[in-house]
């Protein structure tokens, strides 16, 4: 098991390209399922959640290409030969159901594990299910398993979410591109990577109309085709490395970034002091001078406050001037980072749902251990600014959804390596 040690003090200068969005790609995976035809996604991030959906899409019968040193993937359903997502995969993350949804529509009939993933709460599976049903899909509940059937095919309905889930929307926005008849979401999300997800459904010939807005509309069709597709640049990295020298001091550039992927959280930055420029390749961002200030946070869907980037912006928020609140409002149990942050110096009372941070001048290098995917690279950002040596074990979460942040970060002088567990 590997750790990561960083050497705090040091200031960033340099470039950092952003990668293809986890989120978008494990969504954009399990669409080749409703199709014979090939699939190609191109700027494919390298991550292990990214190659757990291959191997969940080889045992159904996908075939699966790794090309270009992993930012290609060439996949192909012409032969699925299995219908059953067995818990062993399933288990280790939470995106494995999307396929249900891609499989029932395409041929009437699946059984999916019931899924694992970060230990940030229940995050229950109802909203998907509900939505299938709604489009005629008969489900049962057995022995940790879903059994999904649609004798006929799926037909068109009206899906109502009681709140808007981003996997739930992906789920029913897929299926409904083969039911018969037209099938209406509200309260759908709106995060980019259900634009993205729609956009290359469109590529494959299927027709929607109202993705990025709160109402969706799909027009069922009888087939879709193959297509090659662009995966979006990953907003939360994006957040997250902007962050880097804002935490740190310095100037970083992030090649690939776009400000319309996560405007709410420039503004917060932007209020903290932090000053943000668009730029011809990217996004450029530094911190003016002196400690940044102590900004409130309530997360929310997008176009809010991303929940993904809560843990790093309490890193920022830790050596900030002056106290803010944090208020979590889609996942509970997401403040698991805060104790180990309080082990290097922070300030930090959680009281439920809201956490509280009293801004300190200076965090002190601590051993710490990363609890879930978000919490392990907000221990590293905090450990760039800190006194001495952070050591963060437990960095398999980090590898579910960053690629080579050790490379990324010591490529802008950052103090930063990974080293293997005795």
């Amino acid at each position: 098991m590997d750790s990561i040690i960083v050497q705090g003090g040091a200031e960033l200068r340099g470039q950092i390209p952003i990668a293809g969005a986890k989120n978008a790609c494990l969504t954009l995976m399990p669409a080749t399922l409703l199709s014979e035809e090939p699939l190609t996604l191109t700027n494919a991030p390298r991550l292990s959640d990214i190659r757990t959906m291959t191997t969940l899409l080889q045992s159904l019968g996908a075939e699966v290409s790794s090309l270009q040193s992993g930012k290609v993937l060439a996949m192909s359903s012409h032969d699925i030969n299995n219908h059953t997502a067995d818990y062993d995969i399933v288990r280790k993350m939470r995106a494995s159901i999307l396929v249900l949804g891609p499989m029932l529509a395409r041929d009437g009939h699946a059984i999916v594990s019931l899924p694992g993933g970060c230990a940030i709460g229940a995050r229950p599976v109802d909203l998907h299910l509900t939505a299938l049903e709604a489009m005629g899909a008969d489900l049962d509940l057995r022995d940790g398993y879903v059994h999904a059937k649609a004798a006929g095919g799926l037909k068109g309905g009206i899906v109502d979410f009681r709140f808007a889930s981003v996997g739930a929307t992906e789920n029913a926005l897929m299926a409904a591109t083969l039911a018969k008849g037209t099938t209406v979401l509200n309260n759908a999300a709106r995060e980019p990577e259900i634009v993205d997800l729609a956009n290359c459904l469109r590529a494959m010939g299927a027709q929607i109309e109202g993705d990025g807005t709160s109402r969706i509309e799909i027009q069922g069709v009888d087939r879709l085709h193959g297509a090659t597709h662009q995966v979006v640049a990953d907003r939360i990295e994006l957040g997250t490395y902007m962050l880097a020298p804002a935490i740190a001091g310095g100037e970083v550039e992030l090649l690939g970034g776009s400000l319309d992927l996560i405007g709410a959280f420039v503004e917060k930055l932007e209020e903290a002091g932090v000053e943000v420029t668009a730029t011809e390749n990217g996004i450029k961002v530094r911190r003016k001078n002196g400690r940044v200030k102590a900004v409130d946070v309530t997360t929310e869907p997008f176009p809010g406050f991303p929940t993904d980037l809560q843990a790093q912006f309490m890193a920022m928020m830790c050596t900030a001037e002056g106290s803010c609140v944090l208020e979590e409002k889609i996942f509970e149990n997401r403040f698991m980072h805060a104790p180990e942050l309080t082990r290097m110096g922070a300030n930090i009372e959680v009281h439920g749902g809201t956490a509280t941070v009293h801004g300190v001048e200076r965090l002190k290098g601590a051993p710490v251990m990363a609890t879930d995917l978000r919490a392990s690279v907000s221990l590293i950002l905090a450990g760039l600014a800190a006194e001495g040596e952070t050591r963060v074990n437990r960095v398999y979460h980090l590898d579910r959804g960053y690629e080579s942040v050790e490379t990324k970060l010591g490529a802008c002088g950052a103090k930063i390596e990974r080293v293997k567990e005795q």
